[in-house]
């Protein structure tokens, strides 16, 4: 009697074995775009921080004391007004002639790999070894 359907049990075990090698290759390179991505993304929520801290100190003469009072005046969206956006973490504080925030990974490594820190000066500085501050080299 002669079969004509179906796959052997060492076919399905190539496929798999295949499948496991694609995946084993593609993996840490989705993960690697996933931080970079994230890393983008705070850099550019710290420019639109730098943007509306100014438009917010133009309408009420004092820059906003925290991420809060620009999310209920509409200056920033409610997922980056929590303080959380994309896998990092943002510390917003605010006096009437300054302000400054960090962007630090949720879980570095898995997140992202830099911190990032911006005040009123408008530069954003980046830190691989631990947070960012006014002293940290510039981004380009």
């Amino acid at each position: 009697m002669k079969r004509t359907r179906g796959f052997t049990l060492i076919e399905l075990m190539i496929v798999v074995a295949i499948i496991a090698i694609i995946a084993a290759i593609a993996i840490p390179s989705l993960l690697n775009a996933r931080k970079a991505g994230n890393e983008a993304s705070a850099v550019s929520s710290l420019r639109t921080l730098t943007t509306v801290s100014e438009t917010y100190r133009s309408r009420f003469q004092s820059y906003a004391g925290t991420l809060g009072q620009l999310s209920a005046s509409n200056y920033i969206d409610n997922v980056l007004g929590s303080g959380t956006k994309a896998g990092y973490s943002f510390n917003y504080t605010g006096t009437a002639d300054s302000w400054t925030c960090t962007a630090s990974p949720v879980a570095t490594g898995t997140t992202g790999d830099r911190y990032f820190f911006v005040d009123n000066s408008g530069v954003i500085r980046f830190s691989s070894s631990g947070p960012a501050t006014s002293a940290s080299g510039a981004i380009d």
